[in-house]
């Protein structure tokens, strides 16, 4: 212990000697254990919450979603479909394998939501009762919509927290009527805030919007009571969610072909299989991670270079003082150790202060650009075992060259 203490003690002194020299070195180090925990830190930022808006969409759910066309195209395709409608929903739930349920979710186009005076842009969804159980959505105020809604064509509303705040303020929301295009609703639940910053995101071309800027009423109510293009399809989505031992790749194939039979062989449909998701999602992290890992070590091999250079200097400029200290006794082990004490020192303040330059990095990326960032604990000892490991693999070679120094052609060196 007290041969280790000597030899540090002895690198920073010998290191406090040249600033300028160990500062330079120590910035390849830097650069690379930075980049390294910066990289790793904004990565596991986009996965989680690629895994959330996945989470959101639902793992055991396969969606079926009507695809979007231009007027003159939506003419032609009507002639042998209808697009997707109950009658869809209906054979999806008695013909498919492996299917518990199916519900409906139309997208209303408001040209107005507006209350109390004041008015949003939000988006308004015609949704099924069970629709909290295909998407868990925690309420903060009021009740869910239940079945006697959708029975009713009840002109009841789910609003989400942003359009509670612009529409009513801090006043209560509860009980309060909303205007939906022409159609009045009274608000009987709200929704807990949505987490996720953004308004919407992307997962593998997949649009999933926040829940802040939402509401939701009976589809119902939105068939029978809001005006809709008579050309586009009945129902935007249906959400179908798979018994527990179903797989969703084979049934989503199943619903495909069972869908492209009712629409006379058109596919204006698309499935998305949020399991399929997934697994995509984390096959890109991976291998993002990798990617970003390698570019990020190409930085601290060169940090380790850095660190060659400087030590085998180190061994020229103290030819002299090694064989001083050969001569009163000092073993060859004894001044292997010494450089390799160096040049861990040189690479673990080296590597703290990248700790510090990618932890910088990563609030900075997540405060100015809204990009989460999760810095992990693996990440920075991975970045530091690395930085050392380096740094120390680099000081060998001139620890050994030094220790195999004649003292006698040592002590005559200038």
């Amino acid at each position: 212990m007290r041969r280790t203490l000597d030899a540090l003690v002895a690198a920073l002194g010998s290191l406090a000697e040249h600033k300028l020299r160990t500062t330079l070195t120590m910035l390849g180090m830097m650069f690379g254990v930075g980049a390294v925990v910066s990289m790793l830190s904004i990565g596991a930022g986009a996965e989680r919450e690629a895994l959330a808006l996945i989470e959101r969409l639902g793992t055991r759910n396969v969606v079926v979603r009507a695809k979007t066309y231009k007027p003159q195209e939506l003419e032609e395709i009507r002639k042998k479909s209808l697009g997707l409608s109950m009658r869809d929903v209906d054979a999806l739930q008695e013909a498919v394998p492996g299917v518990e349920y199916a519900a409906p979710r139309i997208e209303v186009e408001p040209y107005k939501v507006l209350a109390a005076g004041a008015k949003t842009e939000a988006k308004v969804f015609g949704v099924s009762h069970r629709h909290k159980e295909l998407a868990p959505i925690p309420l903060s105020e009021g009740r869910t919509l239940d079945r006697r809604d959708e029975l009713e064509h009840a002109q009841v509303c789910v609003i989400g927290a942003a359009v509670r705040r612009e529409l009513f303020g801090v006043d209560r929301a509860l009980g309060r009527d909303l205007k939906i295009n022409d159609l009045w609703c009274e608000v009987i639940g709200v929704l807990a805030r949505d987490p996720s910053a953004a308004a919407s995101s992307t997962v593998q071309g997949v649009a999933v919007s926040s829940t802040d800027h939402e509401i939701y009423l009976p589809f119902t109510t939105a068939l029978r009571k809001l005006d809709r293009d008579p050309l586009k399809s009945p129902l935007s989505e249906i959400v179908v969610r798979l018994q527990p031992d179903a797989p969703a790749g084979e049934t989503g194939a199943v619903i495909g072909t069972l869908l492209d039979r009712l629409h006379g062989g058109v596919r204006d449909f698309e499935i998305v299989v949020p399991e399929a998701l997934l697994r995509h999602s984390r096959e890109t992290q991976r291998l993002f991670s990798l990617v970003m890992g390698l570019i990020a070590g190409i930085s601290l091999l060169v940090g380790g270079i850095g660190i060659m250079n400087i030590m085998l200097a180190t061994v020229l400029e103290q030819t002299r003082e090694i064989g001083v200290r050969r001569a009163v006794g000092a073993r060859r082990a004894d001044i292997r150790f010494q450089f390799l004490v160096t040049a861990f020192s040189l690479a673990m303040m080296g590597g703290l202060f990248g700790v510090a330059m990618g932890l910088g990095i990563a609030r900075v990326v997540a405060a100015y650009a809204d990009w989460p960032t999760v810095v992990t604990t693996w990440s920075v000892a991975l970045s530091l075992g690395v930085s050392v490991a380096v740094g120390v693999g680099s000081g060998l070679y001139p620890a050994v060259r030094a220790a195999r120094l004649d003292p006698i052609q040592a002590l005559h060196a200038e």
